[in-house]
């Protein structure tokens, strides 16, 4: 169980790589798009520094099974729903339906590929290296 926890004080490497990329998109591209589609672009640049770093730590700190791995996966999406709720509401302000907005595909918004890339990604990369 020492992996687990070291994967879940990983976790915050994601929160850090989240807050950068929001910063990116509001800073820079996003003052030169729609917001539906910096969202989206946004998305899919999380979802790139994500594997990229999950990729790195799943060479860091060895996982030993699928299992092991899809737990890591289910306590990553838990604290990033978490955080992303308690953080944005509380801390950022952002009323409840601002961040219940983010889930809703058929608007476009594409937030929930971060989620189950989160929860999938120590899966694939402990499958890819094993």
């Amino acid at each position: 169980m020492k992996i687990v926890l070291k994967y879940s004080v990983s976790w915050l490497g994601m929160v850090i790589l989240a807050i950068l990329n929001g910063t990116i998109r509001e800073k820079a591209y996003g003052k030169l798009m729609g917001e539906l589609t910096a969202h989206q672009l946004s998305t899919l640049a999380g979802l790139i520094l994500f594997g990229v770093y999950i990729w790195m730590l799943t060479g860091l700190f060895r996982i030993e099974s699928s299992r092991q791995a899809l737990l890591i996966g289910s306590i990553w999406l838990l604290m990033t729903v978490v955080f992303e709720f308690v953080f944005g509401h509380y801390v950022m302000g952002h009323p409840w339906d601002k961040l219940l907005n983010d889930y809703n595909i058929l608007k476009g918004r594409v937030w929930s590929l971060m989620l189950i890339w989160t929860f999938v990604a120590p899966y694939i990369c402990y499958r890819l290296k094993s």
